[in-house]
């Protein structure tokens, strides 16, 4: 199980740095939220991989190898809030710039 996710990681973050290399404005886009996806999910595995594991100690007698952190759950759930209205925000600016301009290269080097 920590494999596939280190793996997982590992092929959001390369996916991501390469699209956000790229010389369109989509591209980059997506290569952002597949970084926001890799940080989020480095950040769920941060909480510790475990099934069937409450996030949440009982009144039973105290064993921490069967419980997982929810605050990684929780800033997970925030991250993808705001990552979500990050690329809308920036696929209506990329939008914006197609419509004024014509094309939606980054490296136009006007000045």
């Amino acid at each position: 199980m920590h494999l596939l996710a280190a793996l997982t990681i590992a092929t959001l973050t390369a996916a991501g740095i390469f699209l956000c290399l790229k010389r369109r404005t989509f591209d980059v886009i997506l290569g952002l939220t597949l970084l926001s996806y890799a940080v989020n999910v480095l950040i769920f595995a941060m909480g510790r991989l475990l099934v069937n594991s409450a996030p949440i100690i009982d009144a039973r007698p105290l064993d921490l190898a069967h419980y997982t952190d929810p605050l990684p759950q929780a800033l997970v759930l925030t991250a993808i809030v705001i990552s979500f209205a990050m690329t809308a925000l920036l696929v209506a600016m990329a939008l914006k710039s197609h419509a004024l301009e014509g094309d939606d290269r980054i490296d136009r080097g006007d000045a």
